[in-house]
């Protein structure tokens, strides 16, 4: 029986993710800051589990409460959609210290277990904005890019230990907190100087595209990233992202 250790699995791509693969018989160690066990259907072969991803002690606590895993889904992660200006320097740390370094920091954490048994898959979440640019996400865009590249370089390293790397890249989706904060069309905390430019934005974009990303559409980019050993190293997951994959070839 396979084990999969799933971040950020409290709500949308993470939770679905796990039902996912409960469904499949695998065996799921959903990991969230706060455990919730009524998010779950209740089964012998899931473990819900506290995991904050930007803290070290918490990753290694958790880690040795689950045991051997066969894959890792680095899942955990925000969304930030503001000018640059209107960000903090601060809080742009924030967010690159749980999308990018709370990855990396997962990956090292599973590593000297999936050498010892010769074998593992790390399949990391990015997104589509990495395939075309859009206003008002560049520092969460260089997140996810830098996850990208990261990933890229690490499944050269990993190869000669038969540990497998993947990328899934989510299109936008209408089941997640980020792209419901998106919908709100906040205009709070845009400088002035960008509020008139900031509107014709919101305007102009459709209030329901006709391709979306949904939960289900992740989880099975997931599911092909673990289970299909010939899988691509980029996985679109979404209507959307499968059409910007396609014209960015």
């Amino acid at each position: 029986m396979s084990t999969i250790l799933i971040t950020g699995s409290s709500s949308g791509f993470g939770l679905e993710t796990a039902r996912y693969f409960l469904d499949r018989d695998w065996t799921v160690l959903s990991t969230m800051r706060t455990p919730n066990t009524d998010l779950l259907p209740q089964s012998e072969r899931l473990r819900i589990l506290a995991l904050d991803v930007t803290d070290a002690a918490s990753i290694a606590r958790t880690l040795e409460k689950a045991g051997p895993i066969d894959a890792l889904v680095n899942n955990a992660g925000a969304g930030m959609m503001a000018a640059l200006e209107g960000i903090s320097i601060q809080a742009a740390r924030q967010l690159f210290e749980l999308n990018t370094f709370g990855t990396m920091a997962m990956t090292q954490a599973v590593l000297p277990g999936f050498r010892k048994q010769g074998s593992g898959v790390i399949v990391n979440l990015s997104s589509a904005v990495t395939l075309k640019p859009l206003p008002m996400l560049s520092t969460y865009t260089a997140s996810k890019a830098a996850v990208e590249a990261f990933s890229e370089d690490l499944a050269l390293e990993l190869e000669q230990f038969g540990i497998r790397v993947r990328l899934v890249l989510p299109g936008r989706s209408p089941e997640t907190a980020f792209s419901a904060s998106a919908r709100a069309r906040s205009l709070d905390g845009i400088p002035e100087a960008y509020a008139a430019w900031a509107k014709q934005v919101f305007s102009a974009a459709p209030q329901q595209p006709s391709e979306v990303t949904t939960a289900n559409d992740v989880a099975k980019a997931v599911w092909q990233a673990v289970t299909d050993a010939n899988s691509p190293f980029r996985i679109p997951a979404g209507a959307d992202a499968v059409t910007l994959a396609t014209r960015a070839a």
